[in-house]
């Protein structure tokens, strides 16, 4: 790889990242006359675009997981059931074979007992035919029932595993369409020029270092407001986060070989003991809201008006993530990626620690 090349890895990871969005793309850039900026702007939709459909994507496996917990649960539930059917079954077949060799054709009880010598023992007798029928009453309404708890179980059962499948093949048609974009990304990436690259690089440098700049400024991210110390929790949170930092980004993928921007942020906090929404959209749309000027480590930082792409604050300005496809974990400004939402703090109400100290990647 060429100098300018490798200069321009991190662009060239953002326009790889495009491949991934389901949803309809703008055109591929022509290298030939367009304008850098246009070009830029076009990859940061495109981006934007990539990590909805990556949220969409995870959604979807969010709910075959637990529509595959049900289904389980219902072939569960109807295997017990067969078991309980299969003896009353058994039990009716020996009352049954009973009745065939009594023939129910002797006299009625009340005459029996007339006609008896010995009342005692006809009164008995009453008492088991009693007790007997009242057996066969309640074995045939067991049984009854039951075959209508299975035809009720059975269409439960396959109504189940109908929708499983059909999450299945929606997960595996969205993976499908995201290999193909990538293919097709990566060849527009291969028609661009080194110099193409090298001036993508450096207007996106000065984007994130004007933004940084505004943040630090506007939401006082820097100077002592910058070391507002975490809960226990959120600094176990945070701890985690920054030990997978050189892992690649995959989407859909939640460690521990590999992470997705959400994927990331949900598994260090469930490492802290709080579970969180899987998708960044999710955890936007379910914790609390904190203000940026009031951001501590372990903050969860949401970026797009989609709210597509979600960072841990870690401290100092900086956060750590899982960027695009092609790159690493790793620990960036705040304003590395463009357009920031918002921020919410899954801690909520927990207390900062009063011995808290930097990490050393923040030091």
């Amino acid at each position: 790889m060429s100098a300018s090349r490798s200069v321009a890895a991190g662009t060239a990871a953002v326009v790889a990242a495009a491949a991934l969005a389901l949803q309809p793309l703008p055109a591929a850039a022509d290298p030939v006359g367009k304008p850098v900026s246009e070009l830029l702007r076009d990859l940061q939709v495109m981006y934007e675009k990539t990590e909805s459909a990556s949220d969409a994507y995870n959604k979807t496996a969010g709910k075959l997981a637990r529509q595959r917990k049900r289904t389980e649960t219902a072939e569960k539930a109807l295997s017990s059931l067969r078991s309980v059917l299969a003896e009353a079954r058994r039990e009716a077949g020996s009352l049954a074979r009973q009745q065939y060799r009594r023939g129910d054709v002797g006299l009625p009880p009340v005459v029996q007992l007339l006609l008896t010598r010995e009342p005692r023992n006809a009164m008995d007798g009453l008492h088991l035919l009693t007790r007997a029928s009242d057996h066969q009453a309640v074995t045939v309404r067991r049984l009854v029932a039951g075959e209508k708890r299975q035809r009720q179980l059975t269409a439960r059962a396959r109504k189940a595993l109908a929708r499983q499948q059909r999450l299945a093949d929606r997960k595996e048609e969205q993976r499908d369409t995201v290999r193909s974009r990538l293919r097709q990304v990566e060849r527009t990436l291969a028609s661009l020029s080194d110099e193409q690259l090298s001036r993508l690089r450096t207007m996106e440098n000065a984007q994130q270092t004007s933004t940084q700049r505004t943040l630090m400024s506007a939401h006082e991210l820097n100077g002592s407001k910058a070391l507002r110390k975490p809960s226990r929790t959120g600094a176990r949170a945070v701890s985690f986060a920054l030990r997978q930092i050189g892992k690649p980004y995959r989407f859909g993928a939640r460690g521990p070989g590999a992470y997705d921007c959400s994927g990331l942020t949900s598994k260090a906090w469930a490492q802290a003991g709080r579970s969180i929404p899987r998708t960044s959209q999710g955890q936007w749309k379910k914790l609390r809201r904190v203000p940026m000027n009031q951001l501590r480590p372990g903050d969860l930082v949401v970026y797009y008006r989609s709210a597509s792409h979600v960072a841990m604050y870690a401290g100092q300005g900086k956060v750590v993530h899982a960027p695009w496809p092609g790159s690493d974990v790793t620990l960036s400004p705040v304003g590395a990626v463009p357009s920031v939402r918002g921020a919410v703090r899954p801690d909520e109400g927990r207390p900062p620690m009063e011995d808290y100290r930097l990490p050393g990647p923040l030091r």
